[in-house]
């Protein structure tokens, strides 16, 4: 009953989401169509404005759904979860830069065809001899920036912290796209109902994102004043880092969630990174565990202890609450073992029948496997440290390979899946998964992997 409840949040936090858009794209038509655009679609050059002006209003709208998606507001991150959130959100990314290459190319090509001169000439005008349009251009090539490099490709070879940085660039290309909007759309420009309609949207969209991404957070360090309490060395390139605070019990964090964690501390408070619970949250403290993969990451060694700590979260929905079976198993590899390790000693309260795979490539890799073997012991779970490289061969196929999986965990069809790693090894195991004929409600991941 508790998995059609769940189905159903989603499902209607869906639904929602898609009928405002569809409200909102009926509304966004109708202001073209106010705008006199429609009636120009008799010559070719007026059918290309036209199709300009459509996409472009079309780009700035889904703009606005895209920075909801950002905007982490807790009613749309319980029912959906941050993964979903964050693969639509790169999915919106990519209509909204074709949106607006489309926008930019046919504004100018109708112009061109209008005043009879060449499409470059035509583009260096509109550019450099109209303000607002030369703040638009900049926008359309901080948004060009953003989407390159949030490509796949270029994630992985980018550090976190400058990932990060350039994604900043979307807001102020959000601003700066609105203010061509408002100023010179034919939409907007002489139509008040327009303005006010498109000042709303912007506005409760940007004052989401405000009040979730900056001012929450701000609030809760001030309420809860967290602080860093410990930091324990865990292995040669991890850290384990242990936050207090007052009355932690009330802040509303699961064992298998996240925050984006941003310390106060010379070097680090510019940067928000995205660290799970490394053990369930106990009302007194939380505790992260990383892995030196970045600059930003490698400096927590040598925080002090005192340092404030702004915590943006919780996210995610990989917690106990989506287990539909009494059986689970637990998958975690590298350090994305952490929010398997805090679900297991969640589940060692629940009793119910845990099986753990602990996936790595050396043994040193194996990063609180002590704990774990602790945690096992104490509820009867069985754990296995499944050690080699990604090509190794054992006795039952391919490590973590659909026959491996299956000889390690007998019935694996008849339990919920906990899935934390790399985003190889992720998809990987969910193949395996999906030969085991594991149904696909079953499987609960958390992407090891960049957050916007």
């Amino acid at each position: 009953m508790r998995s059609i409840r769940r189905g159903t949040r989603a499902g209607d936090a869906q639904w929602w989401l898609l009928a405002l858009l569809a409200l909102n794209a009926m509304w966004v038509v109708d202001l073209f169509v106010l705008g006199g655009e429609a009636g120009v679609l008799a010559g070719p050059q007026g059918l290309v404005l036209a199709l300009g002006r459509l996409t472009g209003l079309g780009g700035a709208l889904v703009l606005v759904l895209q920075l909801v998606l950002i905007a982490r507001v807790p009613w749309l991150e319980r029912r959906l979860g941050m993964d979903r959130l964050t693969s639509w959100h790169r999915w919106t990314g990519s209509w909204i830069l074709w949106l607006v290459l489309a926008h930019v190319v046919l504004i100018t090509v109708g112009y061109a065809e209008q005043d009879g001169s060449p499409v470059l000439p035509e583009f260096a005008s509109l550019v450099l001899e109209t303000r607002d349009v030369l703040l638009a251009a900049a926008g359309t090539l901080l948004l060009v920036v953003v989407g390159a490099t949030s490509a796949r490709a270029a994630r992985r070879w980018m550090r976190y912290e400058t990932w990060h940085l350039l994604h900043l660039g979307a807001y102020l290309a959000v601003v700066l796209g609105f203010l061509h909007q408002v100023t010179i759309g034919n939409d907007f420009a002489a139509n008040p109902i327009g303005r006010a309609y498109w000042w709303t949207l912007y506005g409760a969209a940007l004052g989401a994102v405000l009040v979730f991404r900056f001012l929450l957070p701000i609030w809760r360090m001030v309420r809860h004043d967290t602080r860093v309490v410990a930091v324990v060395p865990e292995g040669p390139d991890v850290v384990s880092v242990h936050i207090g605070g007052r009355r932690l019990d009330r802040l509303p964090a699961r064992a298998g969630q996240f925050f984006l964690w941003r310390f106060v501390a010379k070097g680090l408070w510019t940067q928000a990174h995205p660290y799970s619970l490394s053990a369930m949250p106990n009302g007194k403290t939380l505790r992260i565990t990383v892995k030196a993969l970045g600059d930003g990451s490698a400096a927590l060694r040598n925080l002090r202890v005192g340092t404030r700590v702004l915590a943006e979260g919780p996210y995610g929905a990989f917690t106990a609450e989506q287990c539909t079976r009494r059986g689970v198993l637990l998958i975690g590899g590298g350090v994305g073992v952490t929010p398997i390790r805090a679900l297991l000693e969640e589940f060692s309260r629940t009793r119910n029948d845990v099986v753990v795979l602990y996936r790595v490539r050396d043994r040193q890799d194996a990063v609180l496997v002590s704990e774990l073997q602790w945690l096992a012991q104490r509820v009867g779970a069985r754990l296995h440290v499944v050690i080699g490289p990604a090509t190794a061969i054992g006795r039952h196929g391919p490590i973590m390979g659909p026959q491996h999986i299956a000889a390690l965990v007998p019935g694996v069809r008849h339990r919920d899946v906990f899935l934390c790693g790399p985003p190889g090894m992720t998809d990987a195991v969910l193949g395996a998964l999906r030969d085991l004929e594991v149904p696909r409600d079953q499987c609960h991941t958390e992407r090891f992997a960049f957050a916007a």
